[in-house]
């Protein structure tokens, strides 16, 4: 019997940079690009069981790996200038992808079938998220970011690869925390990184096991529950007020939405195009 024709070091490492640019682009999801990858449940694996996994996955994913630290890192500092310079137009693009996505989110999170708890889980995860960030909004709560906040972001940040479909942008952005951590990571601010780093290795060793029993287990609630916190997040960001500031402002920001929307369905149809290894 033939081996199956292996994926080359090269290829390893290009999908590992749409895997980082995807992991810190707004909308678009790293652990949903590893599933389309075919390296989800290997790279699950390691962060599970890291010593008893390293020799038989090291060899797969370090190209892997080091692709998603050069598209990390590649495009914080893209983004950094954009949220600074266009910040409305930034958000209404990133409004758009996160829009765009939810289609390819609702057809992964139907791949195990689609119940009554299902539609149960997303509708209390939009409502508890919703009621938080607004009741946020409104009492004016102003976050400075600091050491313990960046160890958040961290969190978020590894919790976006854990689970497929979690964008991390759509808890920081309404918090006012991911301009300034992008920004952070863009500049190589230590300030930012290194809590960052142990924010997510935390997550990673504490919550790693969990979150791929929970999706093992109750796969179609707990991708549900993540699509309603997504949904109620991503209402909360929209610029309503810049669409009210007059024609041409409104017609960009329409723009940039349109073009956000585009974009994530044109990644869709690319996800869709590649053979995912068995």
């Amino acid at each position: 019997m033939s081996e199956k024709k292996q994926t080359s070091p090269v290829m390893r490492l290009i999908q590992g940079a749409l895997i980082g640019t995807g992991a810190v682009l707004p909308g678009i999801s790293g652990g949903v690009l590893m599933v389309v990858f075919g390296v989800y449940q290997p790279i699950m694996s390691l962060l599970a069981h890291p010593f008893k996994t390293f020799k038989q996955n090291v060899k797969l994913l370090l190209p892997v790996l080091l692709g998603v630290v050069l598209g990390f890192l590649g495009i914080a500092k893209l983004l950094g200038f954009l949220l600074e310079t266009y910040p409305d137009q930034s958000v209404c693009l990133f409004v758009g992808l996160i829009g765009g996505m939810l289609p390819s989110l609702f057809r992964e999170a139907g791949e195990k079938g689609r119940g009554k708890s299902s539609w149960i889980a997303l509708g209390a995860a939009f409502a508890v998220v919703l009621a938080l960030l607004v009741s946020l909004q409104v009492i004016k709560v102003n976050i400075q970011p600091n050491f313990v906040w960046y160890l958040f972001c961290g969190f978020c940040l590894a919790l976006s690869i854990i689970a497929p479909g979690m964008s991390f942008s759509t808890l920081l952005m309404p918090l006012g925390l991911y301009t300034p951590f992008i920004a952070g990571i863009g500049n190589f601010d230590f300030g930012v990184l290194i809590p960052a780093v142990i924010g997510a290795a935390l997550t990673v060793i504490l919550l790693a096991k969990t979150v791929t029993h929970l999706l093992d287990t109750h796969y179609a609630p707990m991708f549900h529950g993540i699509i309603g916190v997504v949904i109620a997040a991503t209402v909360v960001i929209i610029p309503f007020g810049s669409f009210a500031a007059g024609i041409g402002t409104a017609l960009i920001n329409l723009v940039c939405l349109v073009a956000g929307v585009a974009a994530a369905l044109a990644l869709d149809k690319f996800n869709s195009s590649v053979e995912r290894p068995e």
